[in-house]
């Protein structure tokens, strides 16, 4: 074995140039997993700025007392209206989740090699590593 060699690594990836076509070779086929589901964060987010305006709406909309500044009341009402704004976002992803979380689909999907000119070093089938369900969508 040479020094450029590596163990368990038939194959150097080749870099095309630039406006070539590379060829594309099936490596193999699996089966895959889809299953939708909301953006837990994008719904937790929105929750939060609600919540936040909330907040500004209602100091507003009280009276100011001597008792307590119009920053102190802001900023109390900020704390409970962010985190309320979050729990309830969360909880409507949930929701959104468990009642049209029910559309999972099994798909097959293409593993595809791309390789320099010569066919000849694509792998055989059966030198494919045996997939996991871990890399299901």
């Amino acid at each position: 074995m040479s020094a450029t060699e590596q163990p368990g690594n038939d194959i150097a990836p080749v870099q095309p140039a630039p406006g070539t076509a590379v060829p594309e070779i099936l490596v193999g086929q699996a089966a895959a997993t889809v299953r939708r589901s909301p953006r837990y964060l994008n719904f937790m987010i929105v929750g939060a700025v609600l919540g936040a305006v909330t907040a500004l709406i209602l100091t507003v909309g009280f009276p100011q007392t001597a008792e307590f500044g119009l920053l102190q009341v802001f900023g109390f009402l900020l704390l409970v209206g962010v985190v309320v704004g979050l729990a309830l976002g969360a909880l409507v992803a949930i929701l959104i989740d468990r009642f049209t979380g029910r559309s999972v689909q099994t798909v097959v999907v293409d593993r595809l090699g791309v390789y320099g000119a010569s066919v000849e070093n694509a792998p055989a089938e059966a030198d494919d590593p045996p997939t996991s369900s871990a890399n299901t969508l």
